[in-house]
């Protein structure tokens, strides 16, 4: 069994790549996070959990990380991709993640509308938001990718 993770940052970024693959990396380069091994969790932040934005994981290490993100090869297309982590004043938090073909503006907009939907569903407040999001105009092929790593 992993533990609970104590600490947690925001990232996003965005590519281009020769193929899918490489945008998908490159991608995840820009936002700091190419060297690690992400194991894509859903989207519950534990009770306590600490924000680190300036948190450095070590290479290779196994990451549970909520993510969303979009490849396209359609050049001249706007993606974007968002995430949101949503806070409570006493316990747990909920992340939501986002991606489409779109401007950062309406990715963020759809991140908050769905962390009060989230909230008003399990019934809590929703006393903060910290949210990071990327948009991305195609040259031949690019990525839009935003993450919430969780770390120990």
């Amino acid at each position: 069994m992993l533990p609970t993770p104590k600490k947690f940052f925001i990232t996003a970024g965005s590519a281009e790549g020769k193929n899918h693959l490489n945008a998908f990396d490159n991608a995840l380069m820009e936002a700091k996070i190419g060297n690690l091994n992400l194991m894509r969790v859903s989207s519950i932040l534990p009770p306590g959990v600490e924000y680190c934005p300036q948190m450095e994981i070590p290479p290779g290490s196994l990451v549970p990380t909520a993510y969303g993100y979009i490849i396209s090869d359609v050049p001249g297309e706007m993606i974007s991709a968002a995430v949101g982590a949503g806070f409570s004043k006493d316990t747990f938090g909920v992340i939501m993640e986002f991606s489409g073909r779109c401007g950062k503006d309406q990715a963020e907009k759809a991140i908050k509308s769905m962390l009060e939907e989230a909230f008003a569903t399990r019934g809590m407040e929703l006393a903060g938001i910290k949210m990071a999001s990327t948009e991305h105009q195609v040259e031949t092929i690019g990525c839009a990718l935003a993450a919430v790593p969780l770390w120990y």
